[in-house]
């Protein structure tokens, strides 16, 4: 089928609101790596929101039991966890709702209004999302390469997404050229020096381990609210 499925690329929240038919959204660096991790050691469904406000009052309405994202790259004082893939790799989350806020990727999720399914991919879950999107057998897929505060392009999103792009043409990709590349660009250098609870220098080894899970992260729309599940479709 995949002749016959119109791809297209956007950027940005702009593109996010854009985006029709099968989307993905992505962050990779780092909301939807984050969120594959956490999915991997146990949450049961992310609830993915605009603001800090919202992500506290379903919180409190024991909508989920924990908060997890960023502000401005840090975490606000009332979440439970950080938006960093390495500190939610520690974190047993079995059996948990989380509620998820960033800057960037959860924004592009609440912005796809005209997407008929949806996705939040990263490199972390790249095979198994162009898989599950083919898998859906919309004739027309976008993908959203969220960037810096979905308002600046950046590298590794737009990189993603050609890679993504690759795979769901049936092509192979180069997942170490797409590293390679990423590695080289600017927004790595934050990380390697990086200590403490916001950032960490395994976040970008996490965040560019192409292929980490077999799970793509599907989000439905449930009592009026994204949510995000793991999706494992048939290979």
């Amino acid at each position: 089928m995949t002749g016959d499925v119109q791809i297209r690329i956007e950027s940005l929240l702009d593109g996010a609101r854009r985006a029709a038919g099968a989307v993905a959204v992505i962050d990779v660096l780092r909301a939807f790596t984050t969120a594959a991790v956490a999915l991997a050691n146990g949450a049961n469904r992310i609830v993915m929101v605009g603001d800090v406000d919202e992500a506290l009052r379903l919180r409190a309405a024991g909508v989920g039991q924990i908060c997890m994202g960023e502000v401005k790259g840090h975490a606000p004082e009332t979440f439970d966890f950080s938006n960093s893939p390495f500190e939610l790799s520690r974190a047993d989350l079995r059996g948990k709702t989380v509620i998820q806020r960033t800057s960037a990727g959860t924004q592009g999720i609440v912005a796809t209004i005209a997407a008929e399914c949806r996705y939040a991919a990263a490199l972390v879950t790249a095979r198994a999302t162009a898989r599950a999107m083919l898998a859906t057998r919309h004739s027309r897929i976008t993908l959203v390469a969220m960037g810096l505060d979905g308002g600046s392009r950046t590298d590794e999103d737009e990189l993603c997404a050609l890679h993504l792009r690759n795979l769901l043409q049936g092509r192979s990709g180069d997942a170490e050229a797409v590293r390679r590349l990423i590695r080289a660009s600017g927004e790595p250098v934050k990380y390697r020096h990086a200590s403490g609870r916001h950032l960490h220098p395994e976040d970008l080894v996490i965040a560019l381990d192409v292929d980490r899970y077999d799970f793509a992260i599907r989000v439905d729309i449930e009592d009026g609210r994204p949510v995000a599940h793991r999706d494992i479709a048939p290979s």
